[in-house]
């Protein structure tokens, strides 16, 4: 059954931890997305409203229970500080009786938990960076091989990924520790630094789950900069890094390499239960092993993001990418 009333629910942008460490400007992404979906589902036909939602989860979920609507389209990426709040909003959804779109609370905060994402990869049979979780008392306890990189545990969107977050000797991994820690609840996922191309796919789908054209992130950056999708590439439209990294889609790969890739993120998709949407971000090392780097359920689908460069070298306009969500959505109701 096609809806006919559908209400966007979003995170309206609010200050916080981000903004501290300048990278507030993710945080507002979000405000396209919205945009440009209340336009693609206007022209669809649909009836549309627009619901902000502000901290704190109380008060939300009031506002949610609210909502009258034959679908919920969840742009919700969670409050500033609490990136957990995304999944506990889906499960207040969940509880509605009502369809919303993308994937359900269990699956956004098993993928929010880097650590235990990881782990059940590894559990799959799937390839993943070996990794270990530090803070200042641990850092002696360091059994990885450099290069590694050192992120936060539980963040999305490349917050506290800086060009120094790549690290060769123990006085770099001191440091970076250090910061993450100070700046993201007290402990830092620290991998092994896969050297490679870097590949990113889109799965649409629930039980039938379909692949978008791969996506590979092309970096250009001058030598001191590693080549890595660090926050200024998304963000900051000044910087080195979004100057000198690409995307290029259809990814330029072998037959081979990109069935390898495909059959992996159908694998991950269905291993965290995703349902809608997701992206499942690759590095595929010199001997064409790929690393699942992450899993991204309901990534940004903002016109210039890359689900909707991937939905458009499919054959997919923007308008059919969101009502194929919608239908998505409706399917699993």
């Amino acid at each position: 059954m096609r809806p006919r009333k559908i209400a966007i629910i979003y995170n309206q942008p609010t200050s916080g931890r981000y903004d501290a460490l300048g990278e507030e400007s993710a945080a507002l992404g979000v405000l396209e997305a919205v945009k440009a979906v209340t336009a693609a589902l206007s022209g669809l036909g649909y009836s549309v409203q627009q619901i902000p939602l502000l901290p704190p989860l109380e008060k939300a979920g009031r506002e949610i229970k609210k909502i009258d609507a034959d679908l919920v389209f969840n742009l919700f990426e969670g409050f500033a500080d609490y990136p957990e709040t995304e999944a506990a909003v889906a499960y207040i959804l969940s509880d509605l009786n009502v369809p919303f779109t993308g994937c359900q609370g269990s699956t956004l905060s098993l993928a929010l938990d880097k650590v235990k994402a990881k782990s059940l990869l590894q559990e799959a049979g799937i390839y993943t960076p070996r990794y270990q979780v530090l803070n200042n008392d641990t850092l002696p306890s360091f059994y990885l091989h450099y290069p590694c990189i050192v992120k936060p545990c539980a963040e999305d969107a490349s917050h506290g990924i800086t060009k120094d977050s790549v690290v060769v000797d123990f006085s770099a991994l001191k440091r970076q520790v250090s910061r993450i820690t100070a700046a993201f609840n007290g402990k830092a996922l620290v991998e092994e630094y896969i050297e490679g191309h870097e590949f990113n796919i889109t799965v649409l789908g629930n039980e039938k789950p379909r692949i978008l054209p791969i996506t590979e992130i092309a970096y250009s950056l001058p030598s001191r900069y590693p080549k890595i999708l660090a926050f200024p590439a998304k963000w900051e439209r000044d910087s080195v890094y979004y100057t000198y990294t690409q995307t290029v889609c259809p990814a330029e790969i072998d037959y081979k390499l990109q069935k390898h890739i495909t059959d992996i993120a159908v694998k991950a998709f269905r291993l965290f239960d995703c349902t809608g949407y997701a992206r499942i971000d690759f590095r595929v090392n010199g001997m064409k092993q790929p690393y699942v780097i992450e899993i991204n359920p309901n990534p940004d689908i903002s016109p210039g993001a890359g689900v909707a460069i991937q939905a458009e070298a499919g054959g997919m306009s923007y308008k059919q990418l969101v009502e194929k969500i919608v239908l998505l959505a409706m399917e699993k109701a």
